[in-house]
C-alpha cells in the first residue's frame, strides 16, 4: 500500500463522500425504497416450526399438509427473521483508476456500494468491506450496523492505494485472496457483492466456492473505453504498465479488432459465471453525471431477482 494522501486529497476525498451520502440516501428512500427488503429479506419472517393450534392462534397460518396427516389442526410458527451480513469484495487495483468517464470504474463501483450499503443499514443489516489490489488483500473491515460504518467503507473505497498493476497484470490472486478471506469469516450464509472490471485471466475457483456457499453477484464495472466513440486520435496510458499509445479510434479496421477483443472477453466471463451459477450486473460508466446510471443497474437487478423468486 502507497503513502497515506495529502491534506488536499484527503480533503477532497471526504468532500466526495458527503456527496455520495447524499446521492445515496436520495436514491435509497425514493427509487430503490423497498426492493432491497423485497430482494434480499423477504416478508421478514422465517420458519421455525409447526405446533398444536392453540385458542388465539391465526387461522390463516394452519398448516393444512400436516393437519390433513395427524388429524389435528396444527399451524405454522415464524420467528423474525436474523440479520443479513453484506460484504463488499472492491477491487482497487490500477486498471479500475482509469477510464474516459465522469468518474473512473472505482468511483462508480464505490457510488453501488453506498446505495447497497445504506439500504442494508435502513434494514438494520451489517456491512462490510474487503478491498483486494494486485496480488493481496488491500485492507478488511470487519462488518458492523449503522450509517457511520457505512459511510467508513465510502470513505475507504475511494482512499485506498495499492501500488503494481491491476487486475489484467496479475490474474485472478488479489481477488482469490479476498474470496480466501471472506470464506473464512462468514460462517453464515451471506450476501456478498464482487465489484471489478474482471480484467485479465480466467476466474478463479475461489470465486465458485464463494457462490456456492454465499448469495454471490458480480457487478461487473464497464468503462468507456470498451466502446469508444469514433473520437480520432487519442493518446492512452495503460493505468497498470504506465505505457502510453496513441490510438485511431476513427479508423474503421482499428475500430473493428478492438470491439472483437472485447466481445471475445466477455462472452469468456459470461461463460464463466453462467458455469458458477452466478448473477452478473453490468454498470457501464457514464460520460456524464446521471442519477440512473447509479440506480438503473440496481433496480435491474431488482427486478431480475423478484421475477426469478416469483417463478419458484
Amino acid at each position: 500500500m502507497t503513502a497515506s494522501p495529502k491534506p488536499d486529497e484527503l480533503a477532497e476525498v471526504l468532500a466526495e463522500v458527503r456527496r455520495i451520502e447524499v446521492q445515496s440516501n436520495r436514491l435509497v428512500s425514493s427509487v430503490m425504497a423497498g426492493g432491497y427488503s423485497s430482494v434480499f429479506r423477504g416478508s421478514g419472517l422465517e420458519f421455525l416450526e409447526v405446533r398444536e393450534f392453540a385458542d388465539g392462534d391465526d387461522p390463516r397460518l394452519i398448516d393444512w399438509k400436516v393437519t390433513a396427516r395427524t388429524g389435528r389442526p396444527f399451524v405454522k410458527r415464524f420467528v423474525d427473521e436474523r440479520e443479513l451480513t453484506v460484504m463488499f469484495l472492491l477491487d482497487v487495483s490500477a486498471s479500475m483508476d482509469g477510464g474516459f468517464g465522469v468518474w473512473s470504474a472505482r468511483q462508480m463501483a464505490v457510488r453501488l456500494c453506498a446505495c447497497l450499503a445504506f439500504a442494508a443499514v435502513q434494514n438494520h443489516d451489517k456491512v462490510g468491506l474487503i478491498a483486494f489490489g494486485e496480488r493481496e488483500v488491500a485492507a478488511f473491515v470487519p462488518p458492523q450496523r449503522g450509517s457511520a460504518h457505512a459511510l467508513r467503507i465510502v470513505r475507504d473505497g475511494l482512499l485506498l492505494q495499492v501500488g503494481g498493476g491491476g487486475t489484467g497484470a496479475v490474474g485472478a490472486r488479489g481477488i482469490d485472496a479476498a474470496l480466501d478471506r471472506a470464506a473464512r469469516l462468514l460462517k453464515r450464509r451471506s450476501v456478498v457483492f464482487v465489484l471489478s472490471d474482471f480484467l485479465g485471466g480466467e476466474i478463479g475457483r475461489p470465486l465458485l466456492r464463494c457462490a456456492q456457499r454465499h448469495d454471490l453477484t458480480a457487478v461487473r464495472v464497464l468503462s468507456p473505453e470498451l466502446f469508444p466513440p469514433r473520437a480520432g486520435l487519442v493518446r492512452l496510458r495503460d493505468p497498470e504498465t504506465g505505457v502510453e499509445r496513441i490510438v485511431d479510434w476513427s479508423n474503421e479496421r482499428v475500430r473493428l479488432a478492438w470491439l472483437a477483443r472485447v466481445a471475445r472477453w466477455r462472452q469468456l466471463r459470461d461463460a464463466e459465471f453462467e458455469r458458477g451459477n452466478i448473477d452478473v450486473v453490468d454498470v457501464p460508466v457514464p460520460m456524464l453525471r446521471d442519477r440512473d446510471a447509479i440506480a438503473g443497474p440496481i433496480l435491474k437487478f431488482f427486478r431480475m431477482r423478484q421475477l426469478r423468486g416469483a417463478k419458484r
